[in-house]
């Protein structure tokens, strides 16, 4: 079998460049040996945004670029991206009042017309986002959006099939090599491929792969871990926290799963991508790091759940982590049949980074590259205005419950139409798993968005399992396994 394009990785990069090629005409085979989204790419603080914080760098390009696609992505899939208004507390800061004014009005501008409202200072009408805070009531508030990360990643995989591209989950890369003008690659399923080029879209594995290919990288790459921990609500609202601690970095606290605050990130360097595991150290860190600023305190014992993901960025020369640019390079390695591979991105980025490197691919592949997301929305994005969308879900199919309904809404979006055609009451839903997941979401986890096992379904195409007891999770696994 000839493909144009062999990928391997299926992240948000790998997926995003799946859906560019495939909708520019190309034959695409994607291979992961995991799952989708398994590492790095469900392991982000699960925000589109331009990045306020990097423009203490000077990374004024990468803000502009990430802000133009907040706005995009907004409009391309608002099922699963919601508008997020964040406060940023002047009590104790580290960075004088001037310069976040000063930030926030480059970082109103830089991205031009914008949806979401604009920044301001805090008023003193503004008690719902003063009221949980230690301090006084300066500060500032601007607009960002929170995304779920890991459905992102597979809904660009999900609009790659639709066009004609090859998903291969749970297969990897057991050998490739240039031969006669294409890659001649062996995979673990036992197949024997060729194709004119290949992309290199591993993740904190780029360097790995690339040694493996027999290939020298030109370019570095810095591993550096991020951890999440997730605590009991620290407060009433919709809003989020942007807190600035004395060492000069910052950490997010973010409305979570309903009930729930998500508090991170951290900043550790590590040497291997294996290494994602969150530590005592950094879950100290980010409990001091809300205490500092809330009224509610928290310490380890509260923390219910944690996620931790190594990022694979481009090392630029910075002394520290938190200082390692954001921005993504690509090397394309011409030599012979193309080998393009990524460094570094972010999950805001990915859909601009995968139309650059189908025209980074065009010259050597010899065809005309075409701009082909910048203005398409993403699988069930096309619901209009989402309040009212979920007002129709919850009229059209009342047995699904307020609770299901929203969760199954942001999920899947105007898709759900076509997953409940013929269904008109709870029985025509099939068993419950476990946490309101039933036979008929489950089997198109499996055959829509490549579900392979319970964990696949219950922590990335949805997060029902940090809602059940680990008997609870059990029990789904038993059922998800039983299914025909």
């Amino acid at each position: 079998m000839t493909y144009d394009l062999l990928i391997i990785g299926g992240g948000i990069n790998g997926c995003a460049i799946a859906r560019e090629a495939a909708l520019n005409g190309l034959k695409v085979l994607l291979v992961e040996r995991d799952d989708l989204a398994s590492h790095t790419s469900s392991a982000s603080t699960k925000l589109i945004h331009g990045g306020l914080r990097y423009l203490e760098h000077y990374e004024f390009k990468l803000v502009a670029e990430a802000l133009r696609e907040r706005e995009r992505l907004i409009h391309a899939a608002p099922h699963i991206i919601r508008p997020l208004q964040f406060v940023l507390p002047q009590e104790n800061s580290v960075r004088p009042w001037w310069m976040l004014r000063i930030g926030l009005y480059l970082y109103d501008m830089l991205g031009g017309k914008m949806t979401l409202p604009r920044s301001r200072g805090l008023r003193a009408t503004d008690t719902a986002y003063s009221a949980p805070l230690r301090g006084g009531s300066r500060g500032f508030v601007y607009s960002d959006a929170f995304v779920d990360d890991s459905r992102l990643t597979v809904l660009n995989a999900v609009d790659a099939a639709a066009n004609g591209a090859e998903i291969a989950v749970g297969v990897a890369l057991d050998s490739a090599r240039r031969e006669d003008g294409v890659w001649r690659a062996a995979l673990s399923d036992g197949r024997a491929i060729e194709a004119r080029a290949l992309v290199n879209a591993a993740g904190p594995w780029v360097h790995q792969m690339l040694g493996r290919l027999g290939v020298n990288a030109k370019s570095g790459v810095r591993l550096v871990k991020g951890s999440h921990i997730v605590v009991p609500r620290l407060y009433e609202g919709d809003h989020a926290y942007i807190l600035q601690l004395p060492d000069r970095r910052i950490v997010f606290a973010i409305p979570y799963q309903g009930d729930s605050t998500e508090i991170g990130t951290t900043d550790i360097p590590v040497e291997h991508p294996e290494d994602a595991r969150i530590d005592a150290a950094e879950i100290a860190y980010l409990c001091d790091a809300v205490n500092a600023h809330f009224i509610r305190q928290v310490s380890p014992a509260d923390v219910t759940s944690t996620w931790s993901g190594v990022r694979p960025l481009y090392d630029d020369g910075a002394s520290e982590a938190k200082e390692v640019t954001r921005d993504y390079v690509l090397e394309l390695d011409s030599s012979g049949p193309p080998l393009l591979s990524v460094f570094g991105g972010k999950i805001t980025t990915a859909r601009h980074l995968a139309e650059e490197a189908l025209g980074r691919l065009a010259g050597p592949m010899r065809f005309a590259a075409r701009r082909a997301t910048r203005d398409r929305a993403f699988p069930g994005g096309a619901t209009g205005d989402f309040p009212s969308f979920l007002a129709r879900t919850r009229a059209t199919w009342p047995f699904l419950g307020d609770a299901r309904a929203e969760r199954m809404a942001h999920a899947y979006g105007s898709m759900l139409a076509d997953m409940l055609s013929g269904v008109t009451d709870e029985a025509g839903m099939g068993a419950d798993l476990g946490g309101g997941l039933t036979e008929v979401e489950a089997r198109w986890m499996r055959e829509r968005e490549w579900a392979r096992s319970a964990e696949d379904a219950l922590m990335r195409r949805s997060k029902v399992g940090l809602h059940l007891t680990e008997a609870e999770r059990a029990t789904f696994a038993e059922r998800w396994a039983a299914l025909s």
